[in-house]
């Protein structure tokens, strides 16, 4: 099994800072990287946040998070081609785009997508031109080319090899004026993940993520997708979500598959969370769906 390396990305160029670039250390002091067979991968550190939304592409920072794309893709290429499996500690969602070049840069690959928020905005209908509202758009090639065309190698996903799942903002995305999502992208709302049961619906997700065609799928951890009753420590607050038992299920199934090729975790807010208990459970919960791959069970 291939030793797991932590790689730093606090960056909130798609977003502000607002304390989410404290992820990071705030989960390795949790004790995330306190685990057999797991190393410390480097830092990937930001440009300055400009928070001047670009008239252009009417997205904050386009050009910060173009470049900070290829570093982190470098940072991830270089752990895959050490054979090991990266796990990139957001920042905030806007990551995934590294992380989505990283892989495109080897091959066609697809997406688990836990999130509870789609992220399909386009630029003209967010209100503040936060690219951690769009990433999911980007990333299938919707939105301004410097974002949708990196390295030449868009999209860095193709629809049908994305599966959302647990999400729940249907209703404000609507209102808001969001994009649809495209027919050919698999959307499972967090009714149909309670309706089909966590480790079931996430069996379905991998098994449409690992046809002939694919060299494997990233996981992306966007933690708003648990409970807001026991997830508060982030932005954009939005009631429902998955249970600790039900994300750890899917992690668990998710994980577990020799075809994972990466995983990242993003919007957590340290600041808060000023006694530590929430980093401490979620740590707990990523420790235990990790330890999935390693075959060594529960990890307290």
């Amino acid at each position: 099994m291939r030793e797991t390396a932590i790689i730093e990305a606090p960056s909130v160029l798609g977003l502000r800072p607002s304390g989410v670039q404290d992820l990071p250390s705030a989960l390795l002091a949790a004790g995330l990287a306190d685990h057999p067979g797991t190393v410390r991968a480097g830092r990937v550190e930001p440009p300055a946040y400009d928070p001047r939304r670009d008239p252009d592409t009417q997205v904050l920072n386009p050009a910060g998070i173009a470049r900070y794309s290829v570093r982190l893709a470098d940072a991830v290429g270089a752990v895959l081609e050490e054979g090991r499996f990266p796990v990139v500690l957001g920042g905030d969602c806007s990551i995934l785009l590294g992380n989505l070049l990283a892989l495109r840069r080897r091959g066609r690959h697809g997406l688990l997508f836990l999130d509870g928020h789609t992220d399909f905005y386009q630029p003209s209908a967010e209100p503040t031109g936060e690219a951690a509202s769009m990433e999911l758009a980007l990333a299938t090639g919707r939105g301004p080319r410097l974002l949708t065309d990196l390295e030449g190698r868009g999209p860095l996903l193709r629809d049908e090899d994305v599966v959302a799942f647990g999400f729940r903002d249907a209703a404000e995305s609507r209102v808001a004026g969001m994009q649809p999502l495209p027919p050919r992208l698999h959307a499972v709302d967090l009714d149909a993940v309670r309706a089909a049961g966590a480790a079931t619906a996430a069996r379905a997700a991998i098994s449409r993520l690992t046809h002939d065609e694919s060299a494997g799928y990233w996981v992306h951890l966007d933690v708003d997708v648990l409970d807001d009753a026991i997830m508060p420590a982030v932005d954009y607050r939005i009631p429902g979500g998955l249970t600790w038992a039900e994300l750890e299920s899917v992690l668990r199934t998710a994980l577990a598959d020799e075809r994972a090729a990466g995983f990242d975790v993003t919007i957590f807010n340290p600041g808060l969370d000023p006694d530590g208990t929430i980093a401490a459970r979620l740590t707990a919960c990523l420790r235990r769906g990790l330890a999935a791959r390693t075959g060594t069970g529960h990890t307290p």
